[in-house]
C-alpha cells in the first residue's frame, strides 16, 4: 500500500524540491560570471647600447689595391684602313717577336700576281730604254721618253707593293705579345683598332688601374707607395696620375690613363716580369692627436652629419663636423669632446 502511495505523490515531491532550490539565496542554474583579471605589471626592458668612448688618436686615409707590372714601352699595332679581311694572326699571348716580324695578315687577293706582272713590265721598259740609248745616241727626246716610261711603270709597281704592305701588320720593336684582339679569321678589320700589343720586357713599371676614378682621389705625383711582391716588401714613388698622363689619340691608351696611376719601385726583384702583381698601399692623408670615432658611429641625413650620444639613460643627437674619413674611422673636428659616449648601434 505504501509503494502505491509513493508513486502517486512523486510528481509533487519533485516540484517541491525544485521550488526549494530556486528559493535558495545566491544560487542560480547559470554559471557564475568570472571577474576580469588585471594585466600583469611588465618591467620595461632596459635598452642595450653599443658604446664608444670618444678619445684622441691618429687617423690615416690610404688607398690599397693590387697593381700589375707592365711595359714602359708598349706598341699598339692596328691597320690604318677599314675593310680588309683578316686571314691570320701569327702570334700568341706571350710570344716573343722581333722588329720586322709580321704579326697579322689580311687577304691579299690578287695583289701578289699583279706585282709580279708589273715587275715584268718595269723590266721591259728598262730594256726598251737601253735599246733607245744604243740606237739613238743623239736623240735626247726619244731617250727621255723611254726614261719616263720606266718611271711610270716603277710608280705603278710601288703602288702595288704599298697595297701588299697594308695587308701585313708588322712589329716595329722587339718584345713580348701582351694583347691580342678577339677578331676572327674572315672578319673585317676596323681602322686604328688595336689588333696586337707588343711590350718591351726590359722596361717595366707598376700600374694600378681602378674601375672608378674617384678611388684615386688624393693621390699625387711623388707620394710614397708601400709595395709587397710575394714575400718581398719595398717602396716606390708615384710618377704618373690621370692629370699628368700624356695625351694620346689611341682610345685604349687614353681610357687606361684616365683611371690609372704609375709607380716606379726603388728596386726590382729578379723574379719580376710583365704581368707580375704587387700589393699597393698609399697614404693620402694622416692626422695625429685628433678626436676619432668608428665610422659606424657617424650618421648622415640630407647633408647633415651627426652622432647619437648617451646622456644618463637617454639618447641625444649632436651635430658634428667631420674631417678625414678612412675605411673604418672618422675624424671629428667639432661637436664632441673626449670622454663622451657615442652610440654605435641603432
Amino acid at each position: 500500500m505504501w509503494k502505491k502511495a509513493n508513486h502517486r505523490h512523486k510528481p509533487f515531491i519533485m516540484a517541491a524540491l525544485a521550488a526549494s532550490v530556486l528559493a535558495l539565496p545566491g544560487c542560480s542554474l547559470l554559471p557564475k560570471e568570472e571577474q576580469a583579471l588585471q594585466p600583469p605589471l611588465v618591467k620595461p626592458v632596459k635598452e642595450n647600447f653599443e658604446l664608444y668612448e670618444v678619445k684622441k688618436g691618429t687617423i690615416t686615409k690610404q688607398i690599397s689595391g693590387v697593381g700589375t707590372f707592365a711595359s714602359d714601352r708598349l706598341q699598339y699595332l692596328s691597320y690604318p684602313e677599314s675593310g680588309g679581311r683578316l686571314t691570320a694572326i701569327n702570334v700568341m699571348l706571350g710570344s716573343e717577336v722581333a722588329k720586322g716580324d709580321v704579326v697579322a695578315e689580311l687577304d691579299k687577293g690578287e695583289i701578289e700576281g699583279k706585282i709580279r706582272q708589273q715587275e715584268l713590265v718595269v723590266e721591259k721598259a728598262k730594256i726598251a730604254l737601253e735599246q733607245t740609248k744604243d740606237e739613238k745616241r743623239g736623240d735626247a727626246l726619244a731617250i727621255r721618253s723611254k726614261v719616263l716610261d720606266v718611271q711610270k711603270e716603277e710608280i705603278q709597281l710601288d703602288m702595288l707593293r704599298q697595297q701588299l704592305a697594308k695587308t701585313k701588320l708588322i712589329s716595329d720593336v722587339d718584345g713580348i705579345v701582351t694583347y691580342i684582339d678577339s677578331i676572327k679569321q674572315g672578319d673585317a678589320v676596323t681602322a686604328y683598332k688595336t689588333i696586337v700589343s707588343v711590350s718591351d720586357p726590359k722596361s717595366i713599371k707598376l700600374v694600378y688601374e681602378t674601375a672608378n676614378t674617384n678611388d684615386l682621389t688624393g693621390i699625387q705625383v711623388g707620394m710614397t707607395a708601400e709595395l709587397k711582391i710575394k714575400s718581398t716588401s719595398l717602396q716606390g714613388k708615384v710618377v704618373q696620375i690621370p692629370a699628368t698622363a700624356p695625351q694620346s689619340d689611341v682610345k685604349a691608351i687614353a681610357d687606361k690613363n684616365a683611371k690609372s696611376i704609375v709607380i716606379v719601385p726603388d728596386r726590382l726583384p729578379d723574379e719580376v716580369t710583365i704581368g707580375t702583381n704587387a700589393d699597393i698601399s698609399i697614404v693620402t692623408e694622416q692626422r695625429e692627436n685628433v678626436l676619432v670615432i668608428p665610422k659606424v658611429g657617424l650618421r648622415s641625413y640630407l647633408g647633415r652629419d651627426y652622432v647619437q650620444v648617451l646622456e644618463g639613460e637617454s639618447r641625444k643627437e649632436v651635430d658634428v663636423e667631420k674631417g678625414i674619413v678612412s675605411a673604418t674611422e672618422v675624424e671629428i673636428r667639432k661637436g664632441l669632446k673626449e670622454g663622451q659616449k657615442v652610440i654605435l648601434n641603432n
